[in-house]
């Protein structure tokens, strides 16, 4: 009788370079809370942002981000904004131009803290930030109705003499003033999907669609032109995760969970819904529009629009948890 013969299989990492090795592939779209209103603050900040995103990587996971800009593009805005208005000599920043600014510098810090940690636990991974147009479509109903408040707070009186120089439009803001306010469209394609299917090839983690990606819209073919105008991350995102076929869309918030009657006596916390129950609960008014309504409406489109994709909204610091089916909220498809 022959002898027994054991084999130890090694494990292999989900990440490795070998072209027979399938990682599930994630997109991230990182919250406010993840960066930072100022520079200094956003150094701070992106360095538990980066912790979180190796331990995915660590596990195996490909990894794509995207992130919001909302308070940073609102200051580089101001910041140009003030200085044209004030007699410096800068030239007013058009604003698809203001967004480019801030996908840079996000891009900037993102990767500087993903590559620390990634050479702090020896992980040999390239990170590439890209500079990310989405084209939007010219005929989209936003554009007759500007919504998103953008810059600084102005009289009355010097809101008209802006509109009546440029054409911007101005909206009363909460009691505090005028503000510039433009449209938020949704997003139709990613210019540098290709770009960014390449280096996902190559096992990067990219970096892109910042700030929902720069709003362009396509004069010809291969030919964009920036628009002012914000597109939504979340929305970008889950374009995103759609183009990639992507295994899970995870939106980062500030909270754990979503929930139903939130800050409520009866706030009811959701562990799992249906996309039929996400749209009941739409109905019912329980999401604010500025708030959790863009993510759980990102989440159903690309759950909606996918085979096997899940989509998870909870927060970062509770993110590897809630992708191994700890915590979180899960957006599923209705059962047939």
């Amino acid at each position: 009788m022959g002898s027994l013969i054991h084999y130890r299989i090694e494990p292999t990492f989900l990440f490795s370079q070998s072209p027979y090795v399938m990682s599930k592939k994630l997109v991230i779209a990182l919250g406010g809370n993840a960066l930072g209103a100022s520079p200094e603050e956003q150094l701070s900040l992106v360095k538990g942002t980066a912790s979180t995103i190796v331990d995915l990587v660590e596990e195996g996971y490909e990894v794509i981000i995207g992130h919001g800009n909302g308070p940073q593009v609102g200051m580089v805005n101001l910041a140009f904004e003030f200085s044209a208005n004030n007699n410096s000599g800068t030239p007013p920043m058009p604003f698809p131009e203001c967004g480019a600014m801030t996908q840079g510098y996000i891009g900037y810090h993102l990767q500087q803290a993903i590559e620390r940690e990634l050479a702090h636990r020896k992980i040999d991974k390239h990170v590439a930030s890209i500079i990310t147009q989405v084209v939007v479509d010219k005929k989209d109903p936003a554009f007759k109705r500007p919504t998103k408040p953008v810059g600084m707070f102005y009289s009355k009186e010097k809101a008209e003499e802006i509109a009546s120089q440029t054409g911007y439009t101005f909206v009363e803001d909460a009691g505090r003033g005028y503000r510039r306010v433009v449209p938020s469209p949704e997003p139709v394609k990613i210019v540098e999907l290709p770009v960014v299917e390449q280096l996902i090839k190559n096992h990067c983690i990219v970096i892109t669609v910042g700030g929902g990606g720069i709003p362009v819209v396509e004069k010809r073919q291969g030919d964009y032109q920036g628009v002012a105008a914000v597109i939504d991350k979340d929305r970008a995102s889950a374009l995103l995760a759609l183009e990639l076929k992507a295994d899970m869309l995870v939106i980062l918030t500030a909270v754990e969970q979503v929930a139903i009657n939130f800050n409520k006596p009866n706030q009811q916390d959701l562990s799992q819904i249906t996309i039929g129950e996400a749209r009941e609960y739409i109905h019912q008014g329980h999401f604010a529009p500025g708030s959790m309504l863009p993510k759980v409406e990102a989440c159903i489109n690309f759950v909606e629009n996918t085979t096997n994709g899940t989509a998870l909204i909870t927060s970062l610091d509770k993110a590897r948890q809630a992708i191994d089916g700890m915590t979180g909220t899960r957006i599923v498809k209705d059962p047939i």
